[in-house]
Order: structure tokens, then C-alpha cells, then sequence
């Protein structure tokens, strides 16, 4: 038994028969008066255990786009159920206005929808229902918590997704479906044209030139039906937070956009997630699902607090490439973590693949540095200034090795990423 507001009211109102009776009898009859009011319109509430409760199964949903579930209830008892239910989740699903209110009468049902705004990737599931059942006079009521299974699988936000449009339209000039022809190396001869400012001089075509008044150079149409495998570091430096998101879900974003724009221009893209074990491996075959099957298989990796066996994700790249590739590595550009596992595996990467790390960067240390107005804050930029060039001391015998890298903030590095790959496709260096 549960008692309501309106139970202090009621003994408020005891006050007039104090003031007329006063003695302690009048306040212990006033009180046992009350005490059976309440019990006994509890005793009247409908049973919410005969109340029963649906849910209509949910599908998936990005992180920060809204949806609602529906859980239908229904009256099985005699009498009126005058109800107040909860829909509880995790508080990550983000369940706003899941309290409602409903009268229902013998036998009939209602549907209640709960507002879903996921914050995090992941199998979100309902945590339970709770039914307060009030009697007709609204002084008692039954409550009840019970079990009703509902799960939201929310998939990585995708925010990239918004620069693939443009991404597109490079690649149909690069496919030689405009007008616009791209000057790059390839593997299949397409066209002659006239020699301009900029072209490789190694296209020159000297017999054709030779019949003509102008210097002549060859098109090629760009590489088609090409490998790329992206692996996804998710040891402990992928934990870390770049402003609310964890550096692993920018990686994700990134690897979501490549992958998107790699299967529309023809080639196989593999996905290997991993730190000491492989958490997620995925072969896409170049369908234009791509991406939706990433999000999936992305969804419920989080961060493992360990060191990354950058030699056992080597082998499962091996194991999915057996021939040239382009391989790209989604891990943070830490120099202690590249140096003792990474470094070791890059030449043996490097001689039978076309290699890029792709690094979230951290723009706090790039505001760290600029403030230095006072000690505190000339101490702060100093450090700032040290970390950054150790990247860039990383960065640098990556490059030496044969490594291309490429670093953005969690905004900047999915179209940088794109707009690499383009150009390894123009240049025929995939």
C-alpha cells in the first residue's frame, strides 16, 4: 500500500475536531480514521498484477537521433485501473516523458509512447515498468515493478555522412562521368589531350606529340575494383575523449565515411576492429550496404583497457589481403604506444601495402599553447608544446618509413581521410 498526496491533507483537515475535542483520543481516532480511509481504498485500486503489458520491438537508431518505444497495457481485471506507470530505462537510452497517466476501465488497452534520444553506442535495454493502481478516492494505491523486454541497439552517429555528397561528385570526375578529367596516373589508358601547367611529365605521349603542333599527354581512367582493409585500434589510448566524444567513435566516424565512398567507387572494403584480440571483422564484399553494416558491427565496441597487439591485427590484415592493398589504421598518433608496438610491424606493412595512419588530434593542445598570459599558463603551453612535437617527431619516421599520415580534430579527419584516398586514387598509387 502506497498513501498519496491528498492523505497530509486529510490530516490537516483533523484540525477542526482537534479544536472542538481537544484530547488525545480525538488525534488517535482522527488517525485510525485516516489510516482505514487509505487502506481501504487501496484495498479498492485494481491489482496491477492483473494488468498486462507489450512492447513493440524496436529496431536500431544513431546516437542523437530520437525515437520512441511503444508499450501497450491492458485492463484484465473487474475493475477500473486508475494508473500512473513509469517506463524506465538506462540513462543512456535517454527516456524523457515516461510517466503517464491513464483510467482504464475492464478490458480495455492503451498504447504509451516513450521518447528515446540514445547518448552512447550500445544494446540499450529497458530497465522495468512501474504501475501505481489508486483507489477511487486517490488516498491509496497499489504499486508494482515488473519486467517488460525492450532493447534499442544504437549505432555510431555517422556525422561524417554529410560530406560524402561532395566526396561523390570528385569521384564521378575521377570516374570520368563529367566533363572534368582528372590529370593522374592509372592503369588503364583512357584519352590523349593537350599538355597543360602542372601535368606529370612522365604522361607525355612523344610519338603523339610528334604528329602534332603541341606537347600531347596521356588520361587514364583511375583505379577500379581496388582493396582497401581499415583497422580499428580500440586498446586504452582509444578511450581517451576528444572534447564529450571518445576518440574511438571519431575513428568509427572516419572509417564509416571511407568506407561509404570507397564501395561506390568499386572497391572491396574489410573492416578489423581490434587491441589484443579481434573484437570485429567484417568483409564487405563492395556492396553499397557498406556502411549500414559497419554501423551494426560498430555498435556495441567499446574501448579495452589494454595495450594494442599491433603484430596479431597485422596477422588478421594479412589474412584478409593477400595481395596489394590499401591499408589504413585508425589509431591516435601516441608516440609511447606507436614507438614500442606499431613501429615494429610498419615495415613488413609497408612492403606488401600502401599504408596510412589516421590520428584524432586533440585541439586543446593547440589552446593550450597559445595562452600564455600567465605562469600557470606559459607552464601548460610548455607542455603543450613538448607533446606536440613528439606527434610530430612520430609523424615524421612514420613518413620516413613509407607511412602516409593523416591527422584531424574529430571534425576534420573523416573528409581529410576521403580527400586522401581520392588522391592516391587519381595518382593510380592504390
Amino acid at each position: 500500500m502506497v498513501p498519496t498526496g491528498r492523505v497530509p491533507l486529510l490530516l490537516l483537515a483533523g484540525l477542526a475536531p482537534v479544536v472542538v475535542w481537544p484530547s488525545g483520543w480525538t488525534v488517535a481516532g482522527w488517525l485510525v480514521l485516516v489510516a482505514a480511509a487509505v487502506a481501504a481504498d487501496a484495498r479498492l485500486a485494481a491489482d496491477p498484477a492483473d494488468l498486462g503489458f507489450a512492447r513493440t520491438p524496436l529496431g536500431s537508431v544513431r546516437v542523437g537521433e530520437e525515437t520512441a518505444t511503444e508499450l501497450r497495457v491492458a485492463n484484465r481485471s473487474r475493475r477500473t485501473a486508475r494508473l500512473l506507470m513509469r517506463d524506465a530505462w538506462q540513462p543512456s537510452a535517454g527516456a524523457t516523458r515516461n510517466r503517464h497517466r491513464r483510467t482504464l476501465a475492464p478490458g480495455e488497452e492503451a498504447a504509451l509512447l516513450t521518447p528515446l534520444l540514445p547518448r552512447r553506442r550500445g544494446d540499450l535495454t529497458a530497465v522495468g515498468v512501474t504501475v501505481r493502481s489508486y483507489g477511487p478516492l486517490g488516498l491509496g494505491a497499489r504499486q508494482q515493478t515488473g519486467t517488460v523486454p525492450g532493447a534499442l541497439r544504437a549505432l555510431p552517429a555517422f556525422g561524417s555522412r554529410k560530406h560524402l555528397p561532395s566526396r561523390l561528385r570528385l569521384l564521378r570526375e575521377l570516374d570520368g562521368r563529367t566533363a572534368v578529367r582528372v590529370r593522374g596516373q592509372g592503369t588503364e589508358f583512357d584519352s590523349l589531350r593537350e599538355y597543360v601547367r602542372g601535368d606529370d611529365v612522365r604522361s607525355i605521349d612523344w610519338r603523339a606529340s610528334a604528329r602534332s603542333r603541341t606537347v600531347v599527354v596521356r588520361t587514364w581512367q583511375p583505379e577500379r575494383d581496388r582493396h582497401v582493409v581499415i583497422v580499428l585500434d580500440t586498446s586504452r589510448t582509444s578511450a581517451g575523449r576528444i572534447g564529450d566524444v571518445p576518440r574511438l567513435d571519431s575513428a568509427m566516424d572516419a572509417a564509416l565515411l571511407l568506407a561509404s565512398l570507397a564501395t561506390r567507387a568499386g572497391d572491396r572494403v574489410d573492416v578489423v576492429a581490434g587491441d589484443r584480440q579481434t573484437r570485429v571483422r567484417v568483409r564487405t564484399g563492395g556492396t553499397r550496404d557498406a556502411a549500414a553494416r559497419l554501423q551494426d558491427a560498430f555498435a556495441t565496441v567499446q574501448p579495452a583497457l589494454v595495450e594494442a597487439d599491433w603484430t596479431a591485427l597485422a596477422g588478421a590484415v594479412a589474412q584478409l589481403a593477400r595481395h596489394r592493398a590499401l591499408v589504413v589504421l585508425l589509431t591516435p598518433l601516441e608516440p609511447a604506444a606507436v614507438e614500442e608496438s606499431l613501429l615494429p610491424v610498419l615495415p613488413t606493412l609497408v612492403r606488401h601495402h600502401r599504408v596510412v595512419v589516421a590520428s584524432v588530434g586533440d585541439p586543446t593542445l593547440s589552446a593550450l599553447a597559445r595562452e600564455r598570459g600567465t605562469v600557470a599558463e606559459v607552464y601548460a603551453a610548455a607542455a603543450a608544446e613538448r607533446a606536440a612535437l613528439r606527434r610530430r617527431r612520430t609523424a615524421t619516421t612514420l613518413g620516413a618509413l613509407g607511412v602516409d599520415v593523416v591527422e584531424g580534430d574529430a571534425e576534420s579527419l573523416p573528409p581529410a581521410l576521403a580527400d586522401h584516398y581520392l588522391l592516391l586514387k587519381a595518382r593510380g598509387l592504390l
